[in-house]
């Protein structure tokens, strides 16, 4: 008894810390944006005087048109969750359910796809896109993504598609269902856990994503948040306006915990679906 007991005071302890070196960062950043002038040297943690001048002055930069910014991030990452979700489905009832001659070695190639880092494939997909005649727009940026969100998509949702019970489909076939009507009206009711969760990591690596975001639109009104908080500039080259990016971050931080938070139980959910069969 005594051992287990210390053992889980340990446990609390870990998770302790581990939560205090998780948010201590988001902290900090809140404290920062609600600072200005030489309060943003001060030890102090929270501010003695607050302010909201670094949230008023991101949208009234004339050089950084910020708002515009967030607008492109979340049309970008939308259309990305929608169209990787769509393809996703599709293509898990393909790989899941339907038994055809190299569907391993196919599903293990989808994978390793996301192995490669995005330096790999940049000389590439620079060319595809000028190519295509997406360069310096934001609409673009939707074809890169899907680089890195299809096949996570893919193979969640491949997993958890497997788990399904195959009484359903038959029952649906001997109704005269097709493939397309059985993913619809059969399979999507019971796939929410699972498109829930990639859809959010889908989002998430859409609307944090740089490197694309910064090579192939030099447009200041065409690009993503990420790259404007890393564009914004102060009065002179030694001035970092810190109080405006620690403003910038937790603007964009903000709905991503939102939804984290809402969507939390669907997400380990969905993660943990092909883990155990029952």
């Amino acid at each position: 008894m005594k051992a287990a007991w210390y053992w889980r005071v340990a446990l609390y302890l870990a998770a302790a810390v581990v939560v205090a070196v998780s948010v201590f960062p988001f902290i900090y950043a809140v404290s920062t944006s609600f600072k200005s002038g030489a309060a943003l040297f001060e030890p102090a943690l929270w501010p003695s005087s607050v302010t909201l001048g670094n949230y008023t002055s991101l949208f009234t930069l004339a050089e950084q048109p910020f708002g515009r910014h967030i607008v492109n991030s979340v049309m970008v990452s939308v259309l990305v969750v929608t169209i990787s979700l769509f393809i996703g489905v599709t293509a898990s009832y393909a790989l899941g359910r339907i038994n055809f001659k190299g569907r391993s070695l196919l599903l293990t190639a989808v994978l390793a796809v996301s192995m490669f880092p995005q330096v790999a494939v940049l000389a590439g997909m620079f060319e595809l896109i000028r190519f295509l005649g997406l360069y310096n727009k934001a609409l673009g940026l939707v074809l890169p993504y899907m680089i890195f969100t299809l096949p996570f998509t893919v193979w969640v949702l491949t997993t958890f598609m497997k788990q399904l019970p195959k009484e359903l489909e038959e029952a649906a076939i001997m109704d005269g269902c097709g493939p397309w009507r059985i993913i619809k009206d059969v399979f999507m009711p019971l796939l929410w856990p699972a498109l829930v969760s990639t859809g959010l990591l889908a989002f998430i690596a859409a609307w944090n994503e740089f490197l694309f975001a910064l090579t192939f639109v030099l447009d200041n009104n065409e690009r993503t948040v990420p790259v404007s908080i890393a564009l914004i500039s102060g009065a002179s080259k030694y001035d970092i306006p810190w109080g405006n990016i620690m403003a910038a971050s937790v603007l964009v931080t903000v709905p991503l915990l939102a939804l984290v938070l809402a969507f939390q139980k669907k997400i380990v959910s969905g993660l943990t679906a092909g883990a155990v069969k029952g």
